[in-house]
């Protein structure tokens, strides 16, 4: 049997939207506010990604492209776009402070593992290395931010203690819905490179899923990849972090990307029907 390019394109929607369209009602979003947003969201995209090379993007394309009359057009052409550029800053800093704190040496006790520092000191101390992971941002504002969403804590020497292996707003909705645009945004893109390069050209997307699993199993298998997961993505950050010029600036090339790996874990009961 052929499946037509087109409906299995919107039976991947289905798998795609369900589950954000669930995240949306939760969150008082309408149909009517995601409907205009998705509006301004394919005008946006017409525009600066579907212009013809060495011309400048015209209303009238960007309306026989999106299927919106010319007025839809120019009305989103002029809004703004939503920004939580201040979310995507706060979870970036707060994350390679972590990582750094787990990596570089400078900061290790004499066992080896992230030491109590203290807040300011001669030596290896916190301010220093939300200097060197963090630039600019204000180390107590970075540690205001870790001991709120329980990732380090006050000692009684009142040092900082790090407690948690990864950033992880655990407490904060905002951020988690910050992440939900970025991890999501970057599997999508993933396997849009995919859809349109060649073999060779492909980027990684790989995934181990079974189908006929009991719920006992369910508890030590979450535990086990969690495990498994943190390990590869500690190793992954430790190589990618000496190539990135923000934590080594004796790096040099051109452009500037991003790049990295990102591991998911997903668990949902089978439906009979299927």
């Amino acid at each position: 049997m052929v499946i037509d390019k087109r409906q299995a394109l919107y039976a991947a929607l289905n798998r795609i939207l369900r589950p954000l369209v669930r995240i949306l009602l939760r969150n008082g979003i309408s149909y009517g506010s995601f409907s205009d947003f998705v509006k301004w969201l394919f005008v946006d995209v017409a525009l600066h990604e579907f212009a013809i090379s060495g011309r400048k993007q015209s209303v009238s394309r960007v309306s026989i492209i999106t299927g919106l009359n010319r007025k839809e057009v120019k009305r989103h052409y002029e809004q703004p776009g939503p920004d939580d550029q201040l979310s995507f800053e706060r979870y970036n800093r707060a994350a390679r402070v972590i990582a750094g704190w787990r990596r570089d040496k400078a900061f290790w006790d004499e066992k080896g593992n992230p030491a109590d520092l203290p807040i300011t000191g001669p030596g290896a101390d916190f301010r220093e290395l939300v200097r060197r992971y963090s630039g600019d941002m204000p180390f107590r504002a970075l540690l205001d931010e870790l001991l709120r969403v329980g990732a380090v804590t006050r000692t009684k020497a009142d040092r900082i203690k790090l407690l948690a292996r990864a950033y992880l707003p655990e407490k904060d909705a905002t951020m988690k819905i910050h992440i939900l645009g970025t991890d999501v945004g970057h599997l999508i893109s993933t396997i849009g490179h995919n859809l349109e390069s060649a073999e060779q050209d492909s980027f990684l997307q790989r995934k181990v899923m079974y189908n006929n699993i009991p719920d006992e199993v369910l508890p030590e298998f979450r535990k086990f990849s969690s495990q498994e997961a943190q390990s590869l993505l500690e190793k992954l950050d430790h190589s990618l972090s000496r190539q990135d010029r923000d934590v080594n600036p004796t790096v040099r090339g051109s452009g500037r990307n991003v790049a990295g790996v990102g591991i998911y874990y997903f668990e949902e009961s089978f439906p009979e029907e299927k």
